[in-house]
């Protein structure tokens, strides 16, 4: 990737990482976007006792962490495997597999202009980056938003380009999480008590279809995985609450 963030992570960033050394009680791995080394000691590469830490990491694996500490004077940087969530990780994945598509079409647009992509992207990064922290976030608003890179001081022709670009391969944003449902009654009225609970889990971007032996497929779309996941929330825990409070059994499971 092109992108490169400046000086040093803050706290609590999370940061995609390329394993680059694995030792018997420590990780090195490198911050791709900000050439720079970090450290994971074996206590934070997952809860529990370790037997192995090659179980867990090997070099080459990427992976997300959180940063622990930074000493700005060394510039040592200790990072965190065992303290991303399931969620985190999905979210800081998705982040830069979106910034790889923005790089792929400014690819493109340097094709077109017959300069390099390196050229192009050196040109315009700092005006795109004093509105945005990601190229993918300010594509998506071309797109959604019909924001004008000319506005930013890029070269008409440039800005042309890229937009011309950005609205040929890039839709409206929408990101989709799925999970099976299952809902349980052993009460005469069973099938209403069952037909009232998926009626609680019904939210605005939520889809539910039978699946067959009280299982119930969900399907959630939204702009961002964060609504997406907080809206799955929701649904399941009214939806289980209710069929709980008619003394029926409710689980959810993710599917991916």
């Amino acid at each position: 990737m092109l992108y490169r963030r400046n000086g040093l992570p803050e706290e609590s960033e999370l940061v995609l990482c390329t394993v680059t050394k694995v030792q018997y009680d420590s990780v090195f791995a490198s911050l791709d976007e900000y050439d720079k080394t970090g450290m994971i000691h074996i206590s934070e590469i997952s809860p529990g006792r370790i037997r192995n830490i090659r179980d867990f990491v090997k070099e080459g694996k990427v992976i997300v962490c959180k940063v622990l500490r930074v000493n700005l004077e060394r510039g040592h940087i200790d990072l965190s495997l065992r303290r991303v969530t399931e969620m985190q990780k999905r979210q800081k994945m998705n982040e830069m597999k979106q910034e790889q598509k923005a790089e792929k079409i400014l690819e493109g647009v340097a094709n077109s202009l017959k300069i390099k992509t390196s050229d192009l992207y050196s040109q315009i990064k700092n005006k795109i980056f004093e509105h945005y922290s990601y190229f993918h976030e300010c594509f998506n608003d071309i797109v959604e938003k019909n924001v004008s890179l000319e506005g930013f001081g890029i070269d008409k022709k440039i800005a042309k380009q890229i937009t011309d670009d950005v609205k040929e391969k890039i839709k409206v944003r929408e990101v989709e999480i799925k999970g099976e449902l299952k809902l349980e009654s052993y009460s005469n009225n069973g099938v209403e008590i069952v037909k009232e609970a998926l009626s609680k889990a019904k939210n605005p971007g939520v889809e539910i279809t039978y699946s067959g032996s009280g299982k119930y497929r969900m399907i959630v779309k939204a702009k961002e995985y964060k609504d997406a996941e907080k809206t799955l929330h929701k649904s399941v825990e009214n939806a289980i609450s209710y069929i709980e409070s008619k003394k029926g059994t409710g689980e959810f499971s993710r599917i991916e």
